[in-house]
């Protein structure tokens, strides 16, 4: 008899996994669940304390497959987005990524479908938690206390959302590879002793200290290299929101530094005290210090900049006119209607988006308050112009081969003056590094027309994107952009 003859085909299995955080551990569970064509909701995750499953199978092993099953299916894509998803809070993530693992033996293509529920939730999922480890990491703040003997030891307190403590502890241990230091969280505690990393049970917080003098010193060089000009409060309260600062000991300046910022920056313009300065030396570089930026008035609406992303050796650049609502919200370029029907017609041209930078000329969002709605505007030749260095500083590090600019926003942000989209789309214009600009109209566009004018406008559009296509295999050695 097989094992897949041993299934009872209404029972129900529960899976207790040992660890919050033990994404291998639930791979090889999902895996051989699979293998014997155990359907999503037959099976229970259970995690550690959890309470588990009233339908539960009474204790019944789980099934072993059989010798002959087909292997498991998963994308890249899957496996990356799964190992973060894993780490997140919601209880029912691990069923959330079996179910999803189930539909890609039948769907292969499934996560390539970005309007699947199951595929934005899970995309959802490891976004927080990318956020949650990035937040650690900027946010973890180590006190001084000295042990018997003189030995000193540094230990942090920290509140993660998510079950990221063991997968940052890397992340730690090269930062502070010279130094004994523990970190204590309510999900459980890291110890290392310069040698060996050791993880212990949850902590409270009086258990960290409260203070040290070094924080003194900090807070001296926190205010003094506090910027005004460069005080953006929205910005900074979604990089570093109020629920960190009871952990922070530069927290507490950071009211009375805000209230004196426009009264810094008044006396700073007066002294003529603006430079850009040299530009930034990567990619990462500038997504900091656009951040930051305030140049023009867009800068100072409710907003934040939105950084390009893609390959930072891109053949192909591909530049839009601004972020939109939805773009503001996600911090990413082209996410969303614009975006969505960009991605349409790119698939249709056989141009993989991933293997493109894509970016914009304005790196904010302008729009104008109705109601609760926020508007989109055009933004200005000027405030085009200003933000140019930005845009020139992405291209000089990415150095592609082609530039395609959507929109005459975007073409002046590459040649610094205004052009007719109908009088240049469809041939190259040479830029001073050797690259070529191509110009085409922006995907807002098609979304404004109905009816035949529509048909028309994608048309061109198509055969613009074509054309793109064509030379990029003319640059790329192999054919294949």
């Amino acid at each position: 008899m097989t094992a897949l003859q041993n299934v009872r085909p209404h029972a129900h299995y529960t899976v207790q996994l040992p660890r919050s955080d033990d994404f291998a551990f639930w791979r090889e569970r999902a895996r051989a669940l699979i293998q014997c064509d155990i359907p999503p909701d037959k099976v229970a995750w259970v995690e550690p304390g959890g309470s588990g499953d009233l339908f539960a199978s009474g204790g019944m092993r789980l099934p072993e497959p059989p010798a002959d099953a087909p292997p498991v299916r998963a994308s890249k894509r899957y496996l990356s987005l799964a190992k973060n998803a894993a780490l997140h809070s919601d209880p029912a993530r691990f069923a959330l990524l079996y179910r999803l693992l189930w539909r890609l033996q039948r769907s292969p293509r499934i996560m390539e479908d970005k309007a699947d529920l199951d595929v934005r939730r899970v995309e959802e999922f490891d976004k927080n938690v990318r956020r949650d480890s990035h937040k650690m990491h900027a946010f973890v703040r180590f006190r001084q206390v000295e042990e018997e003997g003189g030995a000193e030891h540094y230990i942090a307190w920290f509140e993660p959302e998510h079950h990221i403590l063991r997968a940052n502890a890397g992340f730690f241990r090269r930062r502070f590879a010279s130094m004994r230091w523990s970190i204590l969280t309510p999900q459980g505690t890291l110890h290392w002793d310069g040698e060996t990393m050791r993880e212990g049970p949850p902590a409270q917080k009086s258990d960290a200290p409260q203070g040290d003098p070094v924080e003194d010193l900090w807070r001296t060089y926190y205010a003094s290299i506090f910027n005004p000009a460069r005080l953006k409060v929205g910005a900074m309260l979604s990089e570093m929101p109020r629920k960190y600062w009871k952990n922070l000991p530069e927290a507490a300046l950071i009211p009375e530094l805000i209230a004196g910022a426009q009264q810094r920056e008044s006396a700073m313009v007066a002294a003529g005290e603006r430079d850009d300065g040299v530009r930034p030396e990567s990619l990462e570089a500038i997504g900091e210090a656009v951040q930051a930026c305030r140049k023009c008035p867009i800068g100072c609406l409710d907003n934040r900049a939105v950084m390009g992303e893609g390959p930072s050796d891109a053949t192909l650049m591909i530049v839009g006119e601004q972020p939109g609502d939805v773009e503001d919200q996600e911090g990413r370029p082209f996410v969303g209607p614009a975006g969505q029907l960009l991605d349409v017609h790119l698939e249709r041209a056989g141009i993989d988006r991933d293997r493109a930078y894509v970016t914009n000329a304005v790196k904010h969002f302008k729009f104008t308050m109705r109601g609760k709605r926020r508007l989109h505007q055009s933004p200005t030749a000027k405030e085009i112009d200003t933000c140019r260095w930005w845009i020139e500083s992405e291209r000089e590090l990415v150095k592609p081969k082609l530039v395609l600019a959507m929109g005459a926003s975007a073409a002046r942000g590459m040649l610094g003056k205004t052009v007719s989209i109908s009088k240049v789309r469809g041939a190259p214009i040479a830029l001073e590094d050797g690259s070529e600009l191509w110009v085409t109209a922006h995907p807002s566009y098609l979304l404004r027309l109905d009816g035949e004018a529509r048909d028309k406008q994608a048309a061109l559009f198509d055969a613009d994107l074509a054309a793109v296509r064509e030379r990029l295999a003319e640059l790329v050695e192999g054919g294949v952009p």
